[in-house]
């Protein structure tokens, strides 16, 4: 029998947890006063009795099990277990000895419940939620999944429990969604758009938010959460063509207004020339001349504008290319009394369409040296690094500046400051600035002239 002395009855007396002592029968040696609280027994109805004949209703239990177990193979055993005569939950630490075995254990129904009642709320989230939800190992493998999520892609839980999401993902997606699913199982949360293939075949556009799954402070799976927005990028795309006819309408209707007025013109002295054949004006041609020159012009600017251009990405040096564009247009500039002065820093080869590039600067030159046409004056170009990944491009020039109030049409089709001009030029000057990464903005103040300042990365994928 395992005996307890009297110091060390009034220690275990004074503690909170339950405890009892066993011998080889399964007898109670000993019950401290918190055991007898939480069993709800008399000290003195449980010593000497056996453990199994006063709580029968533990036999076949985990009490009954864990029990012979730590006697058996002589180790301690741990475990929780619910005891349905008194509706408590049990935390229960047993340790063999030479005399039987003591006990000690814990009410945790109150902790139990609280534990069951975060599990059902996130059950129900889980099951409830209108977004498709589900959670994966590191592996990718599905682990669980909501009825939202097997409406989405019209597969069963049982079938998605033997999938990983690989064979469900788009093939251009496949390589994006790998990789983003990677950080994810890294423990940083990713949000991105993809597509995903239903059962049946067809594509879900879903947008998608990855979580880590942290225990102990370690990921062990990675949680999502779906959205299918396939109408929405419908709409989207409905929407994005209905802007482009939009603007090839407004763009027609700018055409047409441009070109009608030449052919007025044209059409009024051809008239004229044709009721009095014998007595034409040579101012008639010149005029008419003159109009056709700004037909060819504004139908040969379109053309440049809505050509596909094919795009030979190179690595170019820019200030060779900025020569070339000074050399091209120093005649102009003599002849306007305009002096082009080029400043450059050691700079790196840029990823470029030379020639693309070179058509946006001699636009630019060009008109500079035009706004000084009365007084002439100096164009300064400076090209500088901004940083080690972008060069910075400055054309200042000193001539007559555009109105403030005019300033947010620049790049407009057919608007222009200039008499003769039609805009398309400053237009495709955005538009090759944009395509190859870069931005440009423009300054100007009536009167003093006018600062374009342009931004190009250096190493970009085209």
């Amino acid at each position: 029998m395992a005996l307890i002395d009297m110091d060390e009855s009034k220690v275990l007396d004074r503690i909170t947890d339950g405890f009892f002592s066993l011998d080889h029968n399964w007898n109670f040696t000993y019950v401290n006063i918190a055991a007898s609280q939480l069993l709800f027994r008399a000290r003195e109805d449980l010593i000497g009795k056996n453990v199994w004949g006063e709580f029968p209703e533990a036999v076949g239990l985990a009490f009954y099990n864990y029990y012979h177990k730590a006697i058996a193979e002589q180790t301690p055993v741990k475990f929780e277990a619910f005891f349905p005569p008194l509706d408590t939950w049990f935390d229960v630490r047993a340790y063999p000895s030479s005399n039987g075995l003591t006990v000690y254990f814990l009410d945790v129904t109150t902790e139990k419940k609280l534990a069951q009642e975060d599990k059902q709320h996130y059950r129900s989230l889980f099951e409830q939620n209108p977004d498709a939800v589900f959670s994966f190992d590191l592996n990718g493998n599905y682990l669980s999944v909501n009825s939202a999520m097997e409406e989405l892609l019209g597969y069963s839980e049982q079938e998605y429990l033997k999938l990983s999401y690989i064979p469900l993902v788009t093939e251009d997606e496949i390589k994006k969604t790998t990789e983003l699913y990677s950080k994810a199982a890294k423990g940083i949360t990713q949000n991105y758009e993809t597509k995903a293939i239903h059962k049946d075949g067809h594509i879900v556009h879903v947008s998608v938010t990855n979580m880590p799954i942290i225990v102990d402070d370690e990921v062990v799976g990675v949680y999502g959460i779906a959205k299918d927005i396939t109408g929405h990028k419908l709409t989207e795309q409905k929407l994005l063509k209905s802007e482009k006819l939009s603007a090839v309408g407004q763009l027609s209707a700018s055409i047409a207004h441009e070109i009608r007025n030449p052919l007025t013109a044209l059409k009024g002295f051809l008239q004229i020339m044709m009721a009095s054949r014998d007595n034409i004006e040579d101012s008639y041609f010149e005029i008419m001349s003159d109009e056709i020159a700004r037909i060819e012009l504004i139908t040969g600017e379109l053309l440049m504008v809505a050509k596909p251009q094919a795009h030979h990405f190179n690595f170019e040096n820019i200030t060779e290319i900025f020569k070339d564009v000074k050399a091209l247009l120093s005649s102009q500039a003599l002849m306007y009394n305009v002096n082009i002065i080029l400043e450059s820093e050691d700079l790196p080869l840029i990823f470029c369409v030379g020639n693309q590039l070179k058509q946006v600067f001699i636009n630019l030159i060009k008109n500079a040296i035009e706004s000084m046409s009365v007084a002439g004056g100096a164009i300064s170009i400076t090209l500088s690094k901004k940083s080690k990944n972008e060069i910075f491009i400055q054309i200042s020039d000193q001539g007559c500046g555009i109105p403030e109030e005019l300033l947010s049409n620049i790049g407009i089709p057919f608007y222009t400051t200039k008499q003769k001009g039609t805009g398309l030029g400053m237009m495709t000057s955005f538009k090759i600035i944009e395509s190859h990464n870069g931005r440009m903005e423009i300054n100007s103040t009536e009167g003093e002239g006018t600062t374009i300042t342009i931004q190009l990365p250096v190493h970009w994928v085209a």
